[in-house]
């Protein structure tokens, strides 16, 4: 995350590279956290052969912090390939992980924390239904929620009913 820009509006420091391997090596083993990898397809398309390294263009991530309350998920993304940005992919990932987290995780309510100057991804939030309940000028960030009622979750089983979920293996040769 070299970027000042990305940094700002994820609200994220720098780290060096060990910190980093640490942190990829908490997400894939600690019970309490779920990521995802938004790739890009037409990347990935136009370059046979090219590997899904070469063609990441962000992260949707879902924290299951809440001991008291086993049924919420704070939800992020981040769509750090500029190029990638404005296309959908972030409401897309982000309907994906919640559709996951409501099928696999038995989750009825999301949050996200977004910096209060990140209107992107408030108005991408907000399209998926989520309120604000909560404005941190300490931290200056808005915390925005989504309590999945019955309709809520229907509306969100059809919105993802188009995703197959398949193991991940290693070095496959095409996106999904």
């Amino acid at each position: 995350m070299k970027s000042e820009e990305l940094r700002r509006l994820t609200a994220s420091e720098p780290l060096t590279l060990e910190q980093e391997y640490v942190m990829q090596h908490s997400w894939r083993e600690d019970a309490d956290k779920c990521t995802f990898i938004v790739l890009d397809a037409e990347k990935w398309r136009a370059q046979p052969g090219t590997s899904e390294e070469s063609c990441m263009a962000g992260d949707v991530n879902l924290f299951l912090t809440d001991l008291g309350d086993p049924s919420l998920g704070e939800i992020e993304v981040m769509i750090a390939e500029p190029s990638c940005r404005g296309q959908g992919l972030g409401t897309e990932a982000v309907l994906m992980m919640m559709s996951y987290g409501v099928t696999k995780l038995g989750l009825t309510k999301f949050e996200a924390k977004i910096g209060q100057g990140n209107e992107p991804s408030i108005r991408m939030f907000r399209k998926l239904h989520f309120e604000q309940v909560a404005v941190s000028s300490v931290f200056q960030e808005v915390t925005l929620r989504l309590t999945m009622s019955d309709p809520e979750r229907q509306w969100l089983l059809e919105q993802t009913s188009h995703v197959e979920e398949k193991p991940y293996r290693a070095g496959a040769s095409e996106p999904r």
